[in-house]
């Protein structure tokens, strides 16, 4: 045995004699008690700390409470549990287990989940994630949603837990209403009273969400509750959705009708009843075929009123954008469609605009139909998020920067779903490591801008910067988006004359929307 040898043999021998606090991992004390993370690299990262008490029995449907303190040291290695749904870890369409939510659910699963530079010198900004899922599915705990990346640029990265379906957004007089973002809001307080600890600035905090976390960061912009909790904002995939938000009298009697289906009175016979039984009486009802089964409405408080939904309360500098082909993964009809049925669904929906649509949507046989019918969703959308930029840009201040992600993420079916929604995600997290998906060099570069644009927004407000990609301000007379693939550059949103037919469908009362 060599001399390096019994050095190396005798030191392990040495580490091995070490007490447990040796190895334990970084600790930083909340406002409710200490907790242990885990150090990976330069990053620290802290899993599973509840924010709220358990939103369970007589406080099922209620805001959110206050969290219990807790003595000694709390293990924050592991993700929570993610709020009560249905599981689908294989995944499903274009969405591959790493879109989805793995391990258990609970309804104890109000928690947060923190990344910081281990270095903790100086203030850093802070990003807060807010899943999607359409309000009736998600968790923090996904993996394209790990902070890791994100942090290692010198920024704090939090996602949180939040109530979804049911158990989120039952409006009822009984209930307190949009429980689902109430947590939201909940969590946001929390980042003001403990981010400090954790090195970062309560005073830069964006928040940032895809599909109903874009809508998440709208519906906070608008409310008075969110009030001085953020500075900036990233909604993705969710700006001009389209999706109508229920006054409080419709809400509510749709949950009255709801809980009478299930064979209850009123919500304390439901309060009663375990999750499990809850979920299993929940399942045996048929479902309406409706885009969201529970979705928030106008509850008086968070959501004042149906005319406060589109209000600027927050007016804070915004990044905004979709992806080119939303409704691949999202259409029942896409895959399916053919020259007859996609004329059909034209003419039903555009009435007197449809010749002009279908003279501009060049369809001779299934194939094209199908390529018809992701182009007509990406133009309404495209549209869709011009009508509703100018609405905000007649009523903000703060600057506006837009984009449109035509990157097809490689995998198994990538020519079938292109560049589907959420598809931007792993790019953004640096997450491009999942089974079944082979990335290129290009695919990586990538990565690294995207990601690099959002850090530079999260700390500036600006995704401008040194080796970046000029992305233009959103202005009046700017109209101009970037366009975010393998070659970004700036684009207009939609040609005119395409734009001029959507906004007379508009105009109509014709819905628009990205999906």
């Amino acid at each position: 045995m060599t001399q390096s040898n019994r050095m190396l043999l005798r030191g392990l021998a040495m580490l091995s004699w070490l007490p447990l606090a040796a190895w334990a991992g970084p600790t930083t004390r909340t406002d409710t008690g200490l907790v242990e993370g885990q150090r990976d690299g330069t990053v620290d990262r802290y899993l599973g700390i509840p924010f709220a008490s358990p939103p369970t029995g007589e406080n099922r449907w209620r805001a959110p409470r206050p969290a219990a303190a807790w003595s000694g040291t709390r293990d924050a290695s592991r993700f929570g549990p993610s709020c009560p749904q249905a599981l689908t870890p294989k995944g499903f369409g274009p969405w591959t287990p790493e879109y989805v939510i793995q391990g258990t659910v609970d309804e104890d699963c109000l928690t947060v989940n923190v990344w910081t530079p281990a270095d903790r010198r100086g203030k850093r900004a802070v990003l807060v994630w807010i899943y999607g899922g359409g309000f009736n599915s998600g968790g923090s705990s996904v993996d394209i949603y790990d902070g890791r990346a994100l942090s290692a640029q010198g920024i704090v990265v939090v996602s949180l837990n939040y109530r979804v379906g049911l158990h989120g957004f039952l409006s009822h007089p009984e209930a307190a209403g949009n429980a689902g973002l109430l947590d939201q809001v909940a969590a946001l307080q929390w980042v003001q009273r403990n981010i400090a600890a954790f090195g970062g600035d309560p005073k830069q905090v964006t928040i940032a969400g895809q599909s109903a976390g874009a809508a998440s960061v709208h519906h906070l912009i608008a409310s008075p509750l969110a009030k001085g909790l953020f500075q900036r904002a990233i909604a993705q995939s969710g700006s001009g959705m389209g999706i109508p938000v229920a006054d409080r009298t419709a809400a509510e009697a749709s949950g009255v009708a709801y809980v009478s289906k299930l064979g209850a009175r009123n919500l304390s016979e439901l309060r009663a009843m375990s999750a499990a039984d809850l979920e299993a009486a929940d399942a045996r009802l048929p479902r309406d075929g409706g885009p969201l089964r529970f979705a928030p409405a106008v509850d008086g408080t968070l959501l004042p009123s149906a005319a406060f939904i589109d209000a600027n309360t927050n007016d804070v500098p915004l990044l905004t954008g979709m992806t080119s082909s939303e409704g691949t993964g999202l259409n029942p009809a896409y895959g399916r469609a053919t020259p007859e049925s996609f004329a059909a669904e034209v003419r039903k929906t555009y009435g007197p605009l449809a010749p002009a649509l279908l003279a501009h949507y060049a369809v001779h046989d299934d194939a094209t139909a199908n390529a018809a019918l992701d182009a007509l969703g990406r133009e309404r959308g495209l549209a869709s998020m011009t009508l509703w930029a100018r609405q905000r840009l007649a009523r903000s201040r703060q600057p506006l920067y837009v984009y449109l992600w035509t990157h097809a993420e490689p995998g198994p079916e990538s020519g079938r779903y292109k560049a589907f929604h959420s598809s931007e995600i792993p790019y953004v997290f640096g997450r491009l490591d999942a089974p079944g998906r082979v990335f290129s060099d290009a695919d990586r570069a990538l990565s690294r801008q995207v990601s690099a644009q959002w850090v530079r927004f999260v700390k500036t407000g600006n995704p401008n910067g040194p080796g970046l990609p000029r992305w233009p301000r959103y202005t009046k007379t700017g109209a101009r988006l970037l366009g975010i693939d393998v070659e970004t550059r700036p684009r207009e949103a939609l040609p005119g004359e395409i734009l001029q037919l959507f906004e007379r469908h508009a105009a109509a009362g014709g819905q628009l929307g990205i999906l």
